[in-house]
């Protein structure tokens, strides 16, 4: 089983990618944030931990994390990001080597792991290959303020609290320009899928 890191900036178009290697290829997909949602649902250790340290004062009417709120805090101040995240990511990978190994009994031949912070958590370890999905800033950026309505406040913070490209560039095995039309993705990703 070939195990793929995918990973670049928010609005990269990571998440097309991913279901068109489903669709073409029948790669499972696992995406570290999913799972790390899943991990912080009430009830669990980690949303245990996080209320124990940000305080009731994250949490929604329903008592669930207020995932807003929690953003508004760790995105302006990197310790604070720190924390949450040495909360959660242990628990992340954990459950990620968990799905490999099942995957592994189901003999599946490609495994795709997505997640924005493949390289800060020394994903390398457990992929054959990393790829890198990158579009210009300023499509991303124009893309998060059109998609997903956030303020251009927003994006320039949570852009600022990523990686920089030559990162990206210098951890990944490969990079794939998403920047201009999906059709000339996908030839990319076809090329590469080939060589694998």
């Amino acid at each position: 089983m070939k195990i793929i890191g995918i990973t670049g900036g928010v609005g990269a178009g990571k998440t097309q990618i991913l279901e068109y290697l489903n669709n073409k290829y029948g790669a499972t997909i696992c995406q570290a944030d999913a799972v790390g949602k899943k991990l912080q649902k009430k009830g669990t250790e980690c949303f245990d931990a996080i209320v124990a340290h940000f305080g009731t004062e994250i949490l929604d009417a329903k008592g669930e994390l207020d995932r807003e709120k929690l953003a508004d805090i760790v995105f302006s101040d990197k310790v604070e990001l720190s924390i949450l995240n040495s909360i959660v990511h242990p628990a992340v990978k954990e459950e990620i080597y968990k799905k490999i190994a099942k995957e592994e009994r189901k003999n599946t031949n490609l495994f795709i792991l997505e997640s924005a912070i493949l390289i800060e958590d020394h994903y390398e370890e457990i992929c054959d290959e990393l790829w890198y999905i990158y579009v210009e800033d300023s499509i991303r950026k124009k893309r998060l303020i059109y998609a997903r309505g956030y303020d251009s406040k927003k994006v320039d913070d949570i852009i600022a609290a990523q990686l920089p490209k030559s990162m990206f560039m210098k951890h990944c095995d490969r990079v794939i320009d998403n920047s201009n039309t999906f059709e000339e993705t996908k030839i990319q990703l076809d090329k590469i899928v080939a060589d694998l």
